[in-house]
């Protein structure tokens, strides 16, 4: 071959290559998600985008030498699911020291994991059960009792958090924390027995400080272990088949220092959700130092992932803006009042924020709360206009129609999550039986609100996002209690669509992902089932059987075993989820 022959062939070879597709999907039920009830078959993705969705034939016609295709099978593929409330930064640092009962049906079986996981764990290390359950999901409908905590595991110290409300510790978890008569809390119970000595059992009053104080004391794993934990937990979340989430900080997660594992594994592309993170202000009083430093550090849409567009993103300011805002919706306890200077605080941050065009997201659980919040965001915006500025409220439970058109009228959105799936007897007990939609997701979709649906995984709610799409659709909780009226649940379509586009709209990406168009962030999931058809009931314990993001396959169950990234082991040995797993949808 003459060198002019050869110089061309490389540069065609180059142009094929360069407009080579990536991958392809074949053979699916493809949700598009563009509008209710629009399918295809195939979906065409390349440099981390969907280049195309049509009909078999139409893709197929993309294929290149270089193009790696898979057989859908028949089944079911949707656009990745987004959780726009996840806690998701600190529990990947903690997630391979804590045995998840997230799933377990029954109290007999959670007793015997529990007493397992104190066989294998060392000493001087901790079992903890953090979250992520209720003795609603059990087919006993009930707590375990101390004496039970105490048989299953006498020698070795245990911590079990219960909602917002109560924590377990057994005898020798009591011990080596030091906790006796004299041991004090601000807000909560350390309870007494008759012999006037703890019992083990701690009480939320109102808040959850004296269960984080406490969990805070127990077991850290080392920086590796934390940086493992971190895959393994992101590697759970794809297996559930979440692409993206939202983080809304937590008390205890300070900026920078508690974002470095996850900041680490972004820089080598090893995260496989995309995340944006809000910053959570640590200290009370000391809110505004906090944001006004932070402002130095970073920004907005700063990504740090080495592989995805929008891959590790600051994000805003928030959930908790200021502590005196914070209405802790321990449903144990009746509804705190927030206290009379939480305007005074509250304002200066809002002012910080918008001056500087800093996205927000605000926690608030009860009308009562979200009334103050938003007189103080009205006030603020009178003289320093939101203008479009991204901002939210979190959870949003009681919320009235009245401060729904404040919402509506200052650009806001509502970031819902399934909490009343865990709580809904609680709260219900609490109120008496309720009638109106908690919260009422019907009349926000209906004033065309932003709303995104989430979890408020992991330390109350669990993680599983399925969960939650199940709680949308029936409006019923993990014990069975039919919360909504029939006019209140959503079609299966309006529920995953909040997952999906929804959700994008609190990281300001719902023209780039939520639905399997061309241009969109190639996010995708095949299902084992069809969800749009499947028995309701088995709705909460779906799963992923293949996992793409940016175009990638990040997770695959049995079906395509063969086309499975590798993943690191567990560590440590003893970490309940080399036994168990997480989320235990089985």
């Amino acid at each position: 071959m003459k060198m002019t022959q050869l110089a061309f062939a490389i540069t065609v070879l180059a142009a094929t290559t360069a407009h080579a597709t990536d991958l392809i999907i074949t053979n699916g039920k493809v949700a598009t998600m563009t509008r209710e009830g629009a399918f295809a078959q195939a979906v065409a993705m390349k440099d981390g985008k969907i280049t195309a969705v049509g009909s078999n034939a139409s893709v197929l016609k993309l294929k290149t030498t270089a193009t790696q295709v898979i057989d859908a099978d028949g089944k079911t593929v949707i656009p990745g699911l987004n959780d726009s409330h996840l806690h998701i930064i600190r529990e990947g640092l903690n997630y391979n020291a804590e045995l998840r009962w997230d799933g377990v049906t029954s109290l007999k079986q959670a007793m015997q994991m529990l007493k397992e996981q104190a066989a294998r764990t060392p000493d001087g290390a901790w079992i903890k059960v953090v979250g992520g359950w209720n003795e609603f999901q059990f087919e006993e409908k009930r707590l375990p009792t101390l004496e039970e905590i105490n048989e299953a595991v006498p020698d070795k110290p245990v911590f079990l958090l219960y909602l917002y409300g109560l924590g377990f510790l057994n005898k020798k978890g009591i011990a080596t924390l030091g906790y006796t008569a004299e041991t004090r809390f601000k807000d909560g119970v350390v309870e007494l027995g008759a012999d006037g000595m703890p019992t083990g059992k701690l009480i939320a009053k109102p808040n959850a400080m004296i269960l984080y104080t406490t969990l805070a004391k127990t077991t850290v794993l080392p920086r590796d272990e934390q940086l493992n934990s971190t895959i393994q937990y992101y590697r759970d979340l794809n297996r559930l088949g979440l692409t993206s989430a939202i983080d809304a900080g937590g008390g205890g997660q300070a900026y920078p220092d508690d974002y470095a594992v996850s900041l680490e594994l972004a820089r080598d592309g090893k995260l496989t959700v995309r995340t944006s993170y809000y910053l959570f202000a640590q200290k009370p009083g000391k809110e505004l130092e906090d944001y006004q430093r932070w402002l130095t550090q970073t920004r907005p849409d700063k990504n740090e992932h080495l592989f995805y567009a929008n891959g590790y993103n600051t994000e805003g300011g928030g959930e908790n803006l200021v502590w005196s805002a914070a209405d802790f919706e321990n449903f144990l306890e009746p509804r705190p009042d927030m206290p009379h200077e939480m305007e005074g605080e509250l304002e200066p941050v809002l002012r910080l924020l918008i001056k500087n065009r800093w996205p927000f997201r605000i926690h608030a659980t009860y009308d009562e709360s979200i009334d103050r919040d938003l007189a103080v965001i009205e006030k603020v915006n009178k003289d320093l206009p939101l203008n479009g500025l991204r901002w939210f409220f979190d959870h949003a439970e009681t919320i009235s129609d009245k401060q729904l058109k404040r919402v509506k009228s200052l650009g806001g959105g509502i970031a819902v999550q399934n909490r009343m799936y865990f709580q809904g007897e609680h709260y219900w007990k609490q109120y008496g039986a309720q009638t109106r939609q908690m919260p009422p997701i019907k009349k926000m979709l209906e004033m065309n609100i932003p709303v995104g649906l989430g979890t408020d995984g992991t330390r109350v709610s669990s993680y599983g996002p399925w969960p939650s799409i199940y709680w949308a659709v029936t409006g019923k909780t993990a014990g069975g209690l039919k919360l909504w009226q029939p006019q209140d649940v959503l079609s299966r379509y309006q529920a995953l669509k909040l997952m999906t586009q929804g959700s994008a709209w609190m990281s300001g990406e719902e023209k780039l992902k939520g639905t399997l168009a061309k241009g969109q962030y190639a996010d995708l999931v095949i299902l084992p089932q069809d969800y749009f058809s499947m028995d309701v009931e088995q709705i909460k314990n779906l799963e992923s059987a293949l996992t793409i993001v940016n175009g990638k396959v990040v997770y695959a169950g049995e079906q395509f075993k063969q086309l499975a990234p590798s993943s690191p082991e567990v560590k440590p040995d003893w970490s309940p989820v080399k036994y168990y797993g997480g989320y235990q949808n089985k």
